[in-house]
């Protein structure tokens, strides 16, 4: 079986002063939430979406739900944890009480303010892991990437030529993501910046799949002007494609 975690646990600080978590806010005539949701929720592959969030959230996070995928008997909404693994690991544990696992189960994990994930990363998540285990969506850095341990002075600065970006989702053989997970040490743990990286410090191989520019996170104010940019322009296209001027899926911008 292939299930979604939509990690929607963030109560969004650096979107400045906001009446609720980014996720929650409006992008076009729906919820990120919804607009991230959707794109899993209609893929025939995965079997259940969960939506992890924070307890307070819970009852407001399943009235949209309710609201804009009415009858959607294959979403879920569970409480996150303290941390983003944490979160991750909750999803575990739910489908863990739910399902008998067996070794090819998949969980494709995946921010919930990326609302503009397509069809080809989701599709190609799913076809790596079943094929190696354990896969990343990245884009390839564009800038050259400095480093500085101190803060202060720059210690090195490494070939861009092998630097890539993460994105999500990130996908994994969930029985094999909870071992590595329970491989690891308090220490190791507390240096997690996301989930590929339990299978990195367990030796494991990650493969890659290639992301997209537009495939954002919303995170700041700017963000959130240009998602509504991308959905604009979408909206235009698909509207001049009765023209027969262009053909555009809205939910699938690779084909552009």
């Amino acid at each position: 079986m292939i299930f979604a975690a939509i990690l929607a646990g963030g109560v969004g600080n650096r979107m400045g002063e906001v009446d609720k978590p980014k996720q929650f806010l409006t992008l076009g005539d729906k919820p990120i939430l919804i607009q991230t949701v959707e794109k899993f929720y209609l893929n025939h592959r995965i079997d259940e979406v969960i939506v992890l969030c924070h307890k307070y959230w819970i009852n407001h996070t399943k009235d949209l739900i309710d609201e804009y995928i009415p009858n959607a008997d294959n979403v879920t909404v569970v409480e996150g944890g303290e941390l983003r693994n944490d979160t991750i690991m909750n999803a575990v544990s739910y489908i863990e009480g739910k399902y008998d696992l067996s070794e090819d189960d998949i969980i494709i994990t995946h921010d919930s303010v990326r609302p503009f994930v397509t069809h080809r990363i989701i599709m190609e998540n799913i076809k790596k892991t079943e094929e190696v285990g354990a896969c990343d969506t990245v884009i390839p850095a564009t800038d050259t990437i400095v480093v500085s341990e101190d803060k202060d002075k720059i210690s090195n600065i490494p070939n861009r030529d092998f630097m890539y970006q993460g994105q999500t989702p990130q996908t994994f053989k969930i029985l094999k993501l909870k071992e590595c997970f329970n491989n690891l040490s308090d220490e190791e743990k507390s240096t997690l910046s996301d989930a590929a990286k339990i299978f990195v410090l367990n030796g494991e191989e990650v493969a890659i799949v290639r992301g997209e520019v537009f495939n954002i996170k919303i995170t700041y104010p700017y963000d959130l002007k240009v998602a509504n940019t991308i959905i604009d322009d979408a909206k235009l296209n698909i509207s001049d494609a009765e023209t027969g001027e262009y053909k555009v899926n809205l939910y699938d911008f690779d084909d552009k």
